[in-house]
């Protein structure tokens, strides 16, 4: 039974990282990692909470929710992306009353987005650039802990080296792993002015990456290249293109399908479209035959459920053996604590390296309340 909504507290945090974490596709050191926290409460004092972008300007749009009945998913949705055209992105906020209404259901978000299947494979996601001996340590630990895929990173100051990377993962592993490569040329940080590869660029690696058995080329060339990225993909004789991850309207998924620029599409729910646009995205993908829909979840651990009961609820059983969620996994400097610190225990795996759902109401999450106010941010006050 469903409620009106009567208040939204958003609560900015931040862990201190040490070691920093310096990622591939940011040249500067991460030394924390700052996460924000929405919380929308029926009249009825259910919570549900939500997590992604820091929802910078929300004050000015809260009026839009507050009496609203929580249930009206597809409303909230609507407005949400109306917002994110005239000010920003505000899809934690989508996050969080997926999780109130679950609550209010007595139903997981995974049977609400569908219910399909409750198991999910995933791979174990880096993004610290190591050298090969490094990378194929680690990528034996991964095979250790049940992965049976992983992503390797590209963006090395010499193409070369990304390749030693990746040559001597592949010869070291063989076959007992799916190989990703993530070249991250579909966007760029605000201070980053490089340019994305062009397509000849990308020709080139992508013969080097299907000759080394390459699973998936992920962001090969800039997001809104359709044309080339279609060309790309044509050439390919078994390797897949992948991206999306921050596409944000509509009508450029669109675009993307017209054009059959992409084999596996990667949205966030975290960024783009929410819960209620990825449902509605993957029954498109679905009707591509060829293609696969699977989300990009870097972020915290609210973004990485929030992705997973989407997956779970969409993925026909017929394609679950294909569909990989990313699963961030980069120790030392990005491992589960850290991503999920925000949480009583982090979100683990199976021994055969699958994310299992529950049939726990909503997300299914439980917050660290301790941790939380330890973290927060010196300007707010806590719930």
């Amino acid at each position: 039974m469903s409620a009106k909504i009567e208040r939204i507290v958003i609560t900015s945090h931040q862990l201190s990282l040490d070691p920093p974490f310096l990622p591939s596709w940011d040249s500067q050191p991460r030394r924390k990692f700052p996460t924000t926290i929405v919380r929308v409460f029926d009249a009825d004092g259910r919570q549900g909470i939500g997590s992604g972008d820091a929802m910078y300007g929300f004050s000015d749009f809260e009026h839009l929710f507050l009496g609203q009945e929580a249930d009206q998913l597809e409303r909230h949705n609507s407005v949400l992306g109306n917002i994110e055209f005239h000010a920003g992105r505000l899809w934690p906020l989508e996050i969080a009353l997926w999780d109130l209404v679950g609550q209010q259901r007595g139903l997981p978000c995974w049977r609400m987005a569908g219910g399909l299947n409750h198991e999910i494979l995933t791979y174990a996601s880096t993004g610290v650039l190591r050298g090969p001996e490094a990378a194929l340590e680690q990528a034996q630990r991964f095979l250790d802990e049940g992965f049976r895929a992983l992503k390797l990173r590209f963006g090395r100051p010499d193409i070369k080296d990304d390749l030693a990377v990746l040559e001597a993962v592949a010869k070291g592993i063989g076959d007992r792993m799916a190989i990703m490569v993530d070249c991250n040329q579909g966007w760029r940080m605000p201070w980053d002015t490089q340019a994305p590869w062009n397509l000849d660029q990308a020709r080139v690696i992508a013969r080097a990456l299907e000759d080394h058995g390459v699973f998936w080329m992920e962001e090969p060339l800039q997001r809104g290249d359709y044309e080339n990225m279609a060309l790309l993909r044509r050439e390919r004789k078994t390797m897949k293109l992948a991206g999306g991850e921050l596409t944000r309207e509509p009508y450029e998924f669109d675009q993307l399908l017209k054009h059959g620029s992409l084999d596996i599409y990667q949205p966030d729910v975290a960024v783009t479209l929410g819960m209620s646009g990825l449902v509605r995205l993957a029954a498109q993908v679905a009707g591509h035959n060829d293609c696969l829909f699977t989300p990009h979840t870097w972020g915290g651990g609210i973004g990485l459920l929030a992705n997973a009961h989407i997956t779970a609820g969409v993925t026909p059983p017929e394609k679950s053996s294909q569909v990989f969620l990313e699963y961030p996994h980069d120790p030392p400097e990005w491992t589960r604590q850290r991503r999920d610190f925000i949480f009583r225990q982090p979100v683990d795996l199976s021994p055969d390296g699958r994310l299992v759902l529950s049939e726990a109401p909503g997300l299914g999450l439980e917050l660290d309340e301790d941790r939380l106010k330890a973290t927060l941010s010196h300007s707010q006050a806590y719930v």
